[in-house]
């Protein structure tokens, strides 16, 4: 038996057998309680019950006729007003996974006429999108040429026009998901894009076209692969930062590192590492967000939430799929059986900072500042990124480390980054910067420092004249300081100056060994120097307010350091704020 390959399909089947009974007769999907559907869930679930027919060759599943739900849900996406170009590549997936023949395809014998005409007429609509939505284009290529409705792939013109893309946004070839704002929007997004188009090349009538097309896939999802190391918390946490993070930040990394070693993209010498940085992930995606004992995805409860577009059903259907593709992917890949459960070899943990440029020009550098201490156990990620002009705590440039530093899910608030006040301008030193460098200080410290030569705005806009701000970050053993220095450009009044620190818990009950949370000290935070002297508040209580969620815990208390009076700031003046830190780091027992 092989462990980590069967472990993957029991618990698709577990989830499975728990919400197969939301696919309506008419096949829309019933939300969860307290949730709404979203209108391209039945595409997701066809995806799925075609990838778990591929893994298992299995057309029942609980008394459930998994061909006939297929079929009603595909039917449901294809009659979607208006149309959802997501659902649509979903399901045109999930018609593909059960045969590239429509003579031989079960659900398409299943499918009446007007569907059928629907699904010819859905497939040829072409459109062209700048964002993640272009991997949706490359599926629904996939899906016309395999199912015979279209003599011209367009298949490889479509990946060649995305990675061209790739590339006038990003010098170093990460996927920017921004179509609004300053742009440089680097997120999970971008390991979801390259997973999502290896899936569809994967289904491919044509595999001359795949086999083409993975070396100019490989030059890029590549990038991501080998952020992985130091991007993964000892606890296994994976990608931590910007919209969609939680359990999507597991998921897709899992499917990423298991797509490497399945086509050969990771060495034989570096894999013994990436078995265990896969043992990380998926014991953390288990323990953190499988309710162990009636076997479905937890996503949001009293304690956490997730990002808002993502609802517990699609999420469900969504993680049984990636099992299923798991399980097949380890096999493939000639997994040694227990390397997805047992202990692989992990490595001595080595104290390590590391700058991952995503984008560096004339105009703006943007990139991840990773660090690890090997001592306190504390892992941290810095994004310096933009956030499509929708800025939420998720992506501002603090060390985001849950159980540590933590930040309100899917809502905006200054969490350890100054807001300053001009008029009706609210800026923060966010979303891009200048001269970004990382390297060694004193007595063995690292620092990670950056500057705006003019401030922005929450809505990524420029603003020219005002002012400039320099940003350095640094860690020295347990320590943590970071300077702020501003300077204007003219005479300007400020009207108010803010500062948060959020103080949370790790779930009571959803957890890992060895996750990292706050001991009995707290941050041990203090101020250096303030130049806007601002006062700290009485700390707000937050525990019962629903806003004040994490993706793995509770927020209870918010800290704010604010000034609510004006302030001149004349030009040639430097106003500094400086903040140092000390967190007691205590490691969880599970």
């Amino acid at each position: 038996m092989h462990s980590f390959s069967e472990q993957c399909l029991d618990m698709a089947r577990s989830m499975l057998g728990h919400n197969l009974d939301a696919i309506q007769p008419d096949g829309t999907i019933l939300p969860a309680p307290g949730e709404e559907p979203r209108a391209d869930e039945p595409g997701h679930v066809a995806f799925t019950l075609g990838e778990y027919y591929r893994a298992t060759g299995e057309s029942t599943l609980k008394g459930y006729d998994l061909i006939d739900l297929a079929a009603r849900c595909i039917t449901a996406q294809m009659f979607t007003e208006p149309p959802q170009e997501n659902g649509l590549a979903y399901a045109a997936l999930g018609l593909l996974c059960f045969g590239p023949s429509k003579e031989r395809n079960p659900v398409w014998e299943r499918l009446v006429d007007e569907t059928r005409e629907r699904i010819d007429k859905a497939l040829l609509q072409r459109s062209d999108y700048d964002n993640h939505w272009q991997a949706f284009n490359v599926a629904k290529a996939v899906a016309r040429f395999s199912l015979g409705l279209s003599k011209k792939d367009e298949t490889s013109s479509l990946i060649e026009r995305m990675v061209a893309r790739i590339n006038q946004t990003s010098t170093t070839g990460f996927f920017d998901d921004a179509t609004t704002g300053i742009g440089g929007n680097f997120n999970l997004y971008g390991v979801m894009t390259f997973v999502f188009t290896r899936s569809a090349l994967q289904l491919h009538a044509n595999s001359g076209v795949r086999d083409r097309k993975l070396p100019t896939l490989r030059t890029y999802a590549e990038k991501y692969i080998k952020m992985m190391p130091d991007l993964v918390r000892q606890d296994g946490l994976g990608w931590a930062f910007g919209r969609a993070a939680g359990v999507y930040g597991q998921m897709h990394c899992v499917s990423l590192i298991l797509q490497g070693l399945r086509d050969g993209w990771i060495a034989d010498a570096d894999k013994p590492k990436y078995y265990d940085l896969l043992r990380r992930l998926f014991v953390f995606f288990y323990q953190t967000y499988l309710d162990q004992e009636h076997g479905f995805l937890d996503l949001r409860d009293q304690e956490r939430t997730a990002y808002a577009h993502h609802t517990t059903r699609m999420a469900n259907f969504d993680a049984a799929r990636y099992l299923c593709q798991w399980s097949r992917l380890a096999k493939a890949a000639g997994m040694p059986a227990g390397a997805g459960a047992a202990p692989g070899k992990p490595e001595a943990p080595k104290t390590v900072s590391r700058f991952v440029i995503f984008d560096k020009s004339s105009k703006k550098e943007q990139g991840l500042f990773l660090y690890k201490n090997a001592e306190t156990g504390l892992h941290a990620q810095i994004p310096l990124v933009g956030t499509g002009a929708n800025v939420t705590a998720d992506s501002l440039p603090f060390p985001h480390s849950p159980g540590v530093f933590d930040w309100p899910n899917n809502v905006y608030a200054p969490i350890l980054t100054p807001e300053l006040t001009f008029g009706d301008q609210v800026v923060i030193p966010a979303f891009y910067g200048r001269n970004a460098v990382t390297g060694l200080g004193l007595r063995n410290s690292f620092f990670f420092r950056y500057e705006q030569p003019d401030l922005i705005n929450l809505k990524e806009e420029i603003q020219k004249g005002l002012g400039t701000a320099k940003v350095q970050w640094t860690f020295t053993g347990p320590q943590i300081s970071v300077e702020y220095a501003f300077t204007v450009k003219q005479q300007v009044t400020l009207d108010k100056f803010r500062y948060q620190i959020a103080i949370a818990a790790p779930h009571s009950r959803y957890r890992v060994a060895g996750m990292p949370a706050l001991g009995q000290e707290g941050h041990r935070c203090t101020v250096q120097k303030d130049d806007f002297q601002g006062v700290w508040q009485e700390t707000e209580v937050v525990t019962e307010d629903p806003q004040h969620r994490t993706n793995f815990g509770k927020i209870h208390y918010i800290q704010t350091l604010l000034r609510d009076h004006p302030l001149i700031m004349r030009p040639g003046q430097v106003y500094r704020f400086v903040v140092n830190f000390e967190p007691d780091v205590s490691q969880l027992d599970g």
